[in-house]
């Protein structure tokens, strides 16, 4: 018998993950991932989904009573609500500020939508008159939109744009993947019919599971779809008269059987993360909106500091996400140079982008639990020193000290 090929058990070095994601995971949560595991019907355990739940409304800002888990990373959560949501035929219109919109429209696609795009620059935002006229003119049966996204730094408004498809009872789903925890979500009051996130990013949890809310107009139409597997189907069950939802595992009606007081047994909910998300909201939600108070402080700094060296901020600062900073590449300077030393020098990881950005801009995350201040502050020493290194004269010190002084005034 041959002998096995084994290997050093794990010690990842140490970093200070300051990219767009993932971030360093608060130990509490951590903590909480080393909790027993429990039997998936266990009545402590199905207590815990309760809490989780009742602990999702309140981070969504919201009544929704479904307001669960998916098993999976974020785009678990983004292909649960659309490949649930979207029957094959149905008008969605996607508009399109960053690689994820690009997302939005693929899923879509394969969801047999009949999918219409906008686009727009990236490093910039719609306005409400540039999506009601997109709205009038292709009449949607969904409108998804991405609420922030990390490609280009950019938050998009929603509160206009959930009025308007209200008022044409249009169903709007958004992908808060970057926001929730570092932005405040309004998920009601904004009349968001659905919404998905992750945790590895404002929440300072690992990836692995995607919080979702969706509204009883989304409930329904979901239902409107329900087809329950054999195996698991009750005496006297009818399917319903809508096309079967093509994915087992992202059904959303099965789903709400498992997360409900029906308990149906779809899957075997995945213990550790659940005790990592509901951690992870329970310490958002236990800081309240000091939390982002925090999060805006830190990009205030930030980019004092950042623009104290000489460096510009990447696109429309009116609408940029107070947790992720894009900065425009100075030319000459090799930038993949600059993040291999920020990373193998000083043990910070920083990041680059996609598509029409690749290259042109670094990304810099102040996230949930590594946003604070000495990490701000740590970054721009490191960056200072990478960037004097390869050829750019940032005035050395002035990121620091700009920063300082942002961080004293505030």
């Amino acid at each position: 018998m041959s002998t096995p090929e084994v290997f050093a058990e794990l010690d990842p070095p140490p970093r200070l993950l300051m990219g767009p994601g993932p971030v360093g995971v608060d130990p509490r949560v951590l903590r909480a991932m080393s909790m027993p595991m429990l039997g998936q019907f266990d009545p402590a355990f199905t207590a815990y989904m309760n809490e989780t739940m009742v602990l999702l409304r309140q981070i969504y800002r919201t009544k929704n009573q479904w307001s669960f888990l998916i098993d999976g990373t974020a785009r678990a959560g983004v292909e649960t609500m659309l490949v649930s949501m979207i029957s094959p035929g149905d008008k969605v219109l996607v508009p399109i500020f960053g690689r994820f919109g690009h997302l939005l429209t693929e899923i879509a696609g394969r969801c047999g939508a009949e999918v219409v795009s906008i686009e727009r620059e990236w490093g910039t935002v719609f306005t409400p008159d540039e999506i009601e006229d997109a709205i009038k003119k292709h009449k949607p049966r969904i409108v998804a939109v991405v609420h922030g996204d990390t490609s280009t730094t950019m938050a998009q408004p929603l509160a206009e744009i959930g009025a308007m498809c209200r008022a044409r009872d249009i169903l709007l789903y958004s992908d808060a993947t970057a926001t929730l925890g570092g932005m405040a979500i309004e998920t009601d009051r904004w009349q968001v019919d659905a919404m998905s996130s992750g945790l590895q990013k404002c929440l300072s949890g690992p990836p692995g599971s995607s919080p979702i809310t969706f509204n009883e107009r989304v409930a329904d139409l979901v239902n409107g779809r329900k087809h329950l597997e054999a195996g698991i189907k009750p005496p006297g069950f009818v399917d319903a008269n809508g096309p079967r939802i093509p994915s087992n595992y992202f059904d959303l009606a099965m789903l709400m059987d498992y997360w409900g007081p029906n308990r149906l047994n779809h899957h075997t909910e995945a213990t550790s993360m659940l005790y990592a998300a509901r951690e992870s909201v329970r310490i958002a939600l236990m800081e309240g909106d000091a939390r982002f108070v925090r999060h805006q402080r830190a990009s205030d700094a930030l980019c004092a500091g950042l623009q104290a060296m000489g460096l510009t901020i990447f696109g429309d600062q009116k609408n940029k996400m107070p947790n992720v900073t894009g900065v425009v590449i100075p030319n000459g300077v090799n930038a993949d140079g600059v993040r291999t030393m920020m990373l193998n020098d000083f043990g910070i990881e920083i990041g680059t982008s996609f598509g029409p950005l690749h290259g042109k801009i670094w990304r810099i995350g102040t996230m949930g639990y590594v946003c604070r201040k000495e990490n701000v502050l740590t970054c721009l020493a490191a960056l200072d020193a990478c960037l004097r290194h390869f050829g750019f004269k940032a005035p050395p010190g002035a990121g620091v000290d700009a920063a300082l002084a942002s961080y004293s005034k505030a």
